[in-house]
């Protein structure tokens, strides 16, 4: 009956998207009025950020049950969105956002983007430790699977991943015989699990279907895996932890949370993640970005209506949202690989890096039209930077059978020194980069 009515009232009050480039002389003005929803500020900052699109100011608020949302956004280049093909999507994607009904809090809101599903997915939540990437992609590639897409993260002991798969056997087939999915779940079961952590590893394997948002999957199983619990095992670093305040506002029923942390691509969108999951409702909100650090501070209530009740549920949504955004701020070493894709190439590439010592923090996983572009962030296995002679030592193997060229350019961000390296080997670069606090 509630979606009924709200249905009713959608229609009566239709979303209203304005996009001006003239309004800021540095940024494109996206503005949408609509229907207050639980989950509507989080979809319509996916629709930005899945376009690799940059937030660096945003103002929201919301006057009973309806929502105003301004946003100012720059691409990459930290230039205008001037392209009029991209401003009609912008467009015509805000605006489809903002009229749909928001599903339930149980249906797991803003997971599902688009169906047919061609692959077979892979979810997995286990303790992390050095060479774990390496022996599931070795699992993989013993059964004839293909990794086509893959994203990896790891924070506070905690490692998430979620790998799409083809048989490579079948010509790329789904992998649809349960015989195969069983032994492929078991022995994957059996890579994962032994650690003394008390939570037990999680796996699902699932053919055809919904294709979810890979992001947002993440950060609710790393969530739902209670990654924000530091284990005192590990050592933190007080200066790149996020600053998390939390208030009361007693006079007008909310929770005020001041966030001052290092601006990224995507902090916004790890945020509301995060408090969508927790069940919070954002209805005023300012975000402003600067060169060094971005500020974001919001009135929130949980969906009963209730602001924050006691100071053990202020610690656990202090917690929480530095988890958030701790996730993707990887420290370390990044080396990108493109190069003709082909089976067994990715267990071939985390081996080499599990036998000079390297632990995979993060990685994304990627292969179009024959050809593999893959990106990993790595430190050694206690943690610090990687010794510029692992780079070398890396750069002389093979990473696949017969004559291949790699070249490899390293650039390091404190005196901004850079390197490039070549050998005999076609068709394979790995960009090499140190990231701190990224």
């Amino acid at each position: 009956m509630d979606d009924e009515y709200t249905k009713l009232v959608r229609r009566m009050n239709p979303p209203r998207v304005v996009i001006d480039n003239d309004a800021h002389h540095q940024a494109t003005l996206i503005q949408v009025d609509c229907i207050k929803s639980h989950v509507i500020l989080l979809q319509l900052v996916q629709v930005l950020t899945d376009l690799d699109l940059l937030i660096t100011k945003a103002y929201i608020s919301s006057d009973v049950d309806w929502f105003m949302d301004v946003f100012y956004v720059v691409d990459n280049a930290g230039n205008k969105i001037i392209d009029q093909d991209t401003l009609n999507y912008i467009h015509k994607s805000l605006e489809a956002k903002a009229c749909l009904v928001s599903p339930s809090i149980k249906a797991s809101p803003g997971l599902v983007v688009m169906c047919n599903k061609q692959y077979t997915s892979i979810e997995l939540t286990a303790s992390d430790r050095p060479g774990l990437l390496s022996e599931i992609c070795a699992v993989l590639s013993d059964l004839g699977y293909s990794v086509v897409d893959a994203e990896i993260w790891t924070h506070n002991g905690r490692a998430a991943a979620i790998i799409d798969v083809k048989n490579h056997s079948t010509g790329g087939d789904t992998i649809e015989d349960p015989n195969q999915l069983f032994t492929m779940k078991e022995l994957l079961c059996n890579v994962i699990k032994g650690s003394v952590d008390f939570r037990v590893p999680r796996i699902a394997v699932a053919s055809g279907g919904v294709v979810i948002h890979r992001g947002r999957r993440l950060h609710q199983m790393l969530y739902d895996d209670r990654d924000f619990e530091k284990p005192e095992i590990i050592n933190y670093n007080a200066t790149s932890t996020p600053n998390v305040t939390i208030l009361d506002c007693s006079d007008r029923d909310y929770t005020v949370v001041i966030i001052r942390s290092k601006d990224r691509p995507k902090l916004l969108f790890d945020v509301l993640c995060t408090l969508t999951d927790m069940e919070y409702v954002v209805f005023h909100g300012t975000v402003i970005t600067g060169r060094m650090e971005a500020y974001q501070e919001y009135y929130i209530r949980h969906v009963d209506g209730l602001p924050v009740s006691s100071e053990a549920e202020q610690q656990r949504v202090r917690d929480c949202l530095e988890a958030a955004i701790e996730r993707r701020a990887t420290e370390g070493l990044e080396l990108e690989l493109c190069t003709e894709d082909q089976l067994g190439l990715l267990s071939d590439i985390t081996r080499i890096f599990r036998e000079n010592g390297l632990w995979v923090r993060r990685a994304e996983i990627s292969t179009r039209n024959g050809k593999a572009k893959d990106s990993f962030f790595v430190t050694d296995v206690s943690g610090n930077l990687v010794d510029t002679k692992i780079v070398d030592n890396i750069q002389r193997q093979k990473f696949t059978e017969g004559p291949q060229e790699v070249s490899f350019s390293a650039a390091f961000s404190k005196d901004e020194v850079s390197k490039t390296y070549s050998s005999d080997h076609t068709n394979e670069i790995i960009v090499v980069t140190y990231m701190t606090n990224v």
